[in-house]
C-alpha cells in the first residue's frame, strides 16, 4: 500500500510509471520555444469547430486520441480517465472525451488540474484500483477570456501582470511498469488565500500555494532543492515566480537555480506579447507531456518536482469582490524507480 509520510505526502509502494503522454497546442504555442515538442499543432484556433468552446473539446479529443495511439491500446483498455478544465461544469472535458466511452472522474483544480489528475491516477494505480488510468486537461485562450474576463470583441486592455492562457491540452496514461518516468510520491495541496483580489494578477495569488506545497514536501520527505534537477511550477509567470523565490529566500532556501515555470517557458517572452507569461490548465499539462516527461524518460533529467498551481476563483466570486484562493498539488517524477 502507499505510504503516508508526514502531513500531506504519499509515497508510492509500487513502480508507478507514466507510460505514454501527448501534447496538443494552438498556433501561438506552436510558435513558442517548445512548439516542436508538441505532438500536434493546429494553426486554426477553432480546431475546425464553430465556437471556441467546441474547439477546446476537440483539442482534448485530439490529445486523448494521440495518447491512445502512442500507448497502442484501445479506449476500452483504459480503466478510467480523470480530467477537467476551466469552463463552467468542465464542459471542455465532458464534451471532448464523451465519444470514447471511458469511465470518467471529473475534477476541478483550475490550472493545477494536471498535477491533481496525475496524483489521483498514481494513487489509484498504486492501490490496484486502476490498471491503466488516464489524466487529461486543457485550456483555450478565447474560452478563458470569455469565462473569466471579457469576450475578445470587447477589446479590453491587458494589465502588465496579466498572463496569456495557453491554447493547449496534455494527456497521459499511468500504470505499473518498469520504464521511466516514475511517480515516486505526491503531496496534496491545501487552499491558501492571501487576500489577493486582482483577477489580472494570478501569479501573486498562486505563489503562496506553490510555496506551501513544495515546503510541505521538503518537510515531509527531509529533502532540499539540491536533491532535484528542477523544481517546476505550473504557470506562476514572471510575477509569481519571483514571489515564490522570495518566499523561499525568507526561509534561507535558495530555489532560484532549480526553479522552472511552465508559464515562463511555453512562450517566447521577447518575441511573443504575453505580458507576464502563460497560464491555463493546458500550459502546465502540455509542457509536462511535451517536454519534461520525455526529458525524464531519456535520462536528461533524473528527478523533478512538478507542482502545477491553480487559482480557485470564479466570475461570481470576482464580481462579489471576494479574494482569490489558490492551491498547488505536487508530484515527484523520476527517471529512477527508487526504494
Amino acid at each position: 500500500m502507499s505510504l503516508r509520510i508526514g502531513k500531506a505526502t504519499i509515497a508510492m509502494e509500487n513502480a508507478v510509471t507514466v507510460s505514454a503522454f501527448a501534447a496538443v497546442g494552438g498556433k501561438k504555442e506552436g510558435e513558442g520555444p517548445y512548439g516542436s515538442r508538441f505532438d500536434y499543432i493546429d494553426t486554426d484556433d477553432y480546431f475546425g469547430q464553430k465556437s471556441f468552446e467546441l474547439a477546446e473539446s476537440a483539442m482534448q479529443g485530439l490529445a486523448l486520441q494521440n495518447l491512445i495511439e502512442k500507448r497502442k491500446i484501445e479506449p476500452a483498455e483504459l480503466s478510467m480517465i480523470i480530467g477537467g478544465d476551466l469552463l463552467d461544469q468542465c464542459i471542455g472535458t465532458s464534451f471532448g472525451i464523451s465519444d470514447f466511452n471511458i469511465p470518467f472522474f471529473g475534477i476541478y483544480g483550475a490550472c493545477s488540474t494536471i498535477s491533481e489528475g496525475l496524483s489521483m491516477a498514481s494513487l489509484l494505480t498504486d492501490s490496484g484500483a486502476s490498471k491503466i488510468c488516464a489524466a487529461i486537461t486543457s485550456s483555450h485562450f478565447c474560452t478563458a477570456e470569455r469565462q473569466y474576463r471579457f469576450p475578445l470583441e470587447y477589446g479590453g486592455q491587458r494589465t502588465p501582470t496579466s498572463q496569456w492562457t495557453a491554447t493547449a491540452s496534455g494527456a497521459m496514461t499511468v500504470e505499473l511498469g518498469s520504464e521511466p518516468p516514475f511517480v515516486r510520491a505526491v503531496t496534496v495541496g491545501t487552499i491558501v488565500d492571501k487576500g489577493i483580489t486582482d483577477a489580472n494578477n494570478m501569479g501573486a495569488a498562486m505563489a503562496p500555494a506553490a510555496y506551501s506545497t513544495i515546503s510541505r514536501f521538503f518537510a515531509d520527505m527531509g529533502y532540499s532543492p539540491e536533491n532535484f534537477d528542477a523544481i517546476v511550477t505550473g504557470d506562476l509567470g514572471n510575477v509569481g515566480s519571483r514571489l515564490l523565490c522570495e518566499l523561499f529566500d525568507r526561509d534561507g532556501v535558495n530555489i532560484r537555480e532549480k526553479h522552472l515555470d511552465c508559464g515562463r517557458m511555453i512562450f517566447d517572452q521577447n518575441g511573443q506579447d504575453v505580458h507576464a507569461g502563460g497560464s491555463g490548465c493546458g500550459c502546465a499539462a502540455s509542457m509536462l507531456c511535451g517536454y519534461f516527461l520525455p526529458e525524464i524518460r531519456a535520462g536528461r533529467l533524473k528527478n523533478i518536482l512538478f507542482a502545477a498551481t491553480g487559482a480557485l476563483l470564479s466570475p461570481t466570486s470576482s464580481q462579489q469582490g471576494m479574494s482569490i484562493p489558490a492551491i498547488s498539488h505536487l508530484a515527484w517524477i523520476s527517471n529512477e524507480r527508487g526504494e
